[in-house]
């Protein structure tokens, strides 16, 4: 067998059975994982999650997806836990302990000091039988035939159940406590994620010139408007400062390219405006200005407030803060 071949089988079939591996987690929603998110929502205290090996690199993902989704979550690993970590336990605490066979040296010394403790015990485990399933107050099954390396050795299949029953779970809670996109980027601040959650065309605009003529400006005012402004661009208003249209570089063209140049004189700057332009709200969110530059395939954008002009947003502006 060649190796393009050998790549290809392998690849499909690892896919194949995670895939099935997750269908299986459906049966894995049932009373004790209500229960458990139930008591993690009504939990005075943080969700500590513990683990060794494999499982304790998805338990530390776990503990992030919690935390950015409003659970306060922190992780305990399980051999260090039996040398003095377990004092990051409080007594409100849920713990969260992760493990394929639930038989592991360090999860059979772990679990009775946690037992003693008083701490509520959720067990996420593939063998229900297994030492820590039997002494978990609930189970987090994730049912598991076989891994996804040839061998049936390396954790693959058991892991992707982990990270997967472990987002059902932070999903869950999320919902419970009615998470909204304003507390998310509340929690994620920095970024591109963050600033497509919290940065709005108030915070852009004001970085720029706000470059405006009236309606019966000359078109010498206009071009020299335009220019002293840096944007390629000026609102044209009304005597009672209403925004009527916008000029831009592109409508100097046309106008070059229709109109004689003895006439350029007797022109305004409303006989070659774009009326009715593009505008925002201050309280948009940046996104919403791209999308909108984007569906009018434009490049500059126009700020109001209830109606009054502000500013502009260029296309430039939202490149410079990563969003386009």
């Amino acid at each position: 067998m060649n190796s393009e071949k050998i790549i290809q089988e392998t690849a499909r079939r690892t896919i194949e059975i995670e895939k099935n591996t997750i269908k299986s987690l459906f049966s894995s929603i049932n009373t004790d994982f209500e229960n458990t998110v139930k008591a993690i929502f009504q939990s005075l205290g943080r969700v500590v999650v513990t683990g060794i090996g494999k499982s304790a690199i998805v338990g530390q993902k776990i503990v992030a997806t919690l935390n950015s989704t409003g659970t306060p979550a922190i992780f305990m690993h399980a051999a260090d836990a039996i040398h003095g970590d377990l004092g990051m336990i409080q007594p409100n605490d849920v713990v969260l302990c992760i493990s394929k066979s639930g038989e592991t040296s360090e999860v059979k010394v772990l679990v009775p000091l946690l037992k003693n403790m008083g701490n509520l015990l959720i067990g996420m485990i593939s063998n229900e039988n297994s030492y820590l399933g039997q002494r978990a107050d609930y189970i987090l099954h994730t049912p598991i035939s076989i891994e996804a390396d040839p061998n049936n050795l390396a954790p693959t299949a058991s892991t992707t159940a982990q990270m997967v029953l472990g987002d059902a779970l932070a999903t869950s809670l999320l919902a419970l406590r009615g998470f909204t996109p304003k507390d998310f980027a509340q929690f994620h601040p920095g970024g591109l994620l963050g600033k497509q959650l919290y940065l709005r065309a108030s915070d852009l605009f004001i970085q720029n010139e706000s470059p405006s003529v009236s309606e019966n400006a000359s078109i010498h005012q206009t071009i020299l408007e335009m220019t002293t402004k840096r944007l390629g661009c000026t609102v044209v208003m009304n005597a009672d400062k209403k925004v009527l249209g916008i000029i831009t570089d592109g409508d100097l063209r046309r106008m070059l390219e229709k109109s004689n140049p003895v006439n350029f004189s007797t022109l305004q700057a409303k006989d070659i405006m774009t009326a009715n332009p593009k505008v925002i709200e201050q309280d948009c969110l940046a996104v919403r200005a791209l999308e909108i530059m984007r569906e009018g395939s434009i490049t500059q954008l126009v700020v109001v407030n209830t109606g009054q002009y502000l500013g502009i947003i260029h296309l430039h502006d939202l490149i410079r803060e990563g969003l386009v």
